[in-house]
């Protein structure tokens, strides 16, 4: 078995090393673990800091292009490298590396295919007051809006097998770590919380400029993974919310007719069949996203598909110039 643990990077020449220096070179249940960061553009030392310290990947992005295309690029080539687990942590040394241990166990049993590190929110001093109710806010709808029991949805401290990683894929450019977690609800992949631990900040959170910028930013992404996931229920919500008042507004015209005061109510009529008619054309829009996301799951399976064949590939070739070396040496 092998655990390959990968780093996003983007300008972390100052805390790259401190995080490298800290992750196990040995977990339990693994024969080999190895690293792999993920340069996203990098315009400082950042390579050559993860060539100083020894790092046995290095997978450059040929310009910045945000941590959920790094996350996903370094899935991909974590596979190919004969990964069996991948352990996705910080370049900033946010999480303890103590807890990877931890963090993979369930994976090694069968227990999930994809563990989500959960920090302690309401006991990490540097967490303020207001952040602490965004991440448990933001916690909360994502398990309302995946159906998985996920403590800590925005942790990007998490263990997956290859088996998950092959059928995941990320639309969202700010972050993965939302997605990720709708998706596995949507593919039914079984998810686990692992409580871990984290170290005292390094530098701001790039994600989170702001109180206001983090909260816009989330509610986008939460309301757009929503429906590209689950569009008929957010149609048919939708659908819902203009119905019943237009079909109140309509009754009360028809009310007052029958009474013989329907001359005076005409604009209820005019606003309820609005309403109505955008109910309808709502559901009817729902209906077809619904199909429309059964084609994308059709598809995620073709694509897991290619996805193992390349990895096949990749891992004879890798085999093929081992045979060829060790022929060359005798």
């Amino acid at each position: 078995m092998k655990l390959i643990i990968q780093i996003p990077c983007y300008n972390e020449e100052a805390t790259l090393a401190e995080t490298l220096a800290c992750l196990p070179r040995k977990v339990r249940g693994f024969s080999s673990v190895e690293f792999l960061v993920i340069d996203d553009g990098s315009t400082d030392r950042t390579v050559e800091v993860a060539h100083e310290c020894g790092v046995d990947h290095i997978h450059s992005l040929p310009h910045n292009q945000g941590l959920a295309a790094a996350y996903m690029s370094g899935l991909e080539t974590a596979l190919c490298l004969g990964a069996d687990v991948v352990v996705n942590t910080d370049g900033d040394n946010q999480y303890k590396a103590d807890f990877i241990e931890s963090l993979t166990q369930p994976i090694l049993s069968g227990e999930a295919q994809l563990a989500i590190g959960a920090r302690p929110i309401g006991s990490i001093a540097h967490f303020s007051p207001v952040k602490r109710m965004l991440q448990w806010l933001g916690s909360w709808v994502v398990r309302k809006a995946s159906g998985l029991d996920v403590a800590d949805a925005p942790s990007g401290f998490r263990a997956i097998h290859r088996s998950a990683a092959v059928r995941l894929f990320v639309f969202n450019r700010y972050t993965y770590t939302l997605e990720t977690i709708i998706q596995a609800g949507y593919l039914n992949i079984p998810v686990i919380s692992v409580p871990v631990g984290v170290n005292p900040p390094t530098r701001k959170s790039r994600l989170m400029r702001s109180t206001l910028h983090y909260i816009m930013r989330s509610a986008v992404t939460i309301f757009r993974i929503a429906v590209l996931y689950r569009p008929f229920r957010a149609f048919s919500i939708t659908s819902a919310l203009l119905f019943i008042p237009g079909a109140a507004l309509f009754l009360r015209f028809l009310y007052q007719y029958a009474s013989g005061d329907g001359s005076g109510h005409v604009q209820s009529l005019v606003i309820g069949a609005t309403l109505i008619a955008s109910a309808a054309i709502l559901f009817v829009g729902g209906i077809i996203a619904d199909l429309i996301a059964a084609n994308r799951t059709l598809l995620t399976e073709i694509r897991a598909r290619q996805l193992n064949e390349q990895i096949a590939q990749h891992r004879r070739g890798m085999v093929s110039e081992v045979a060829r070396l060790e022929r060359q040496a005798s």
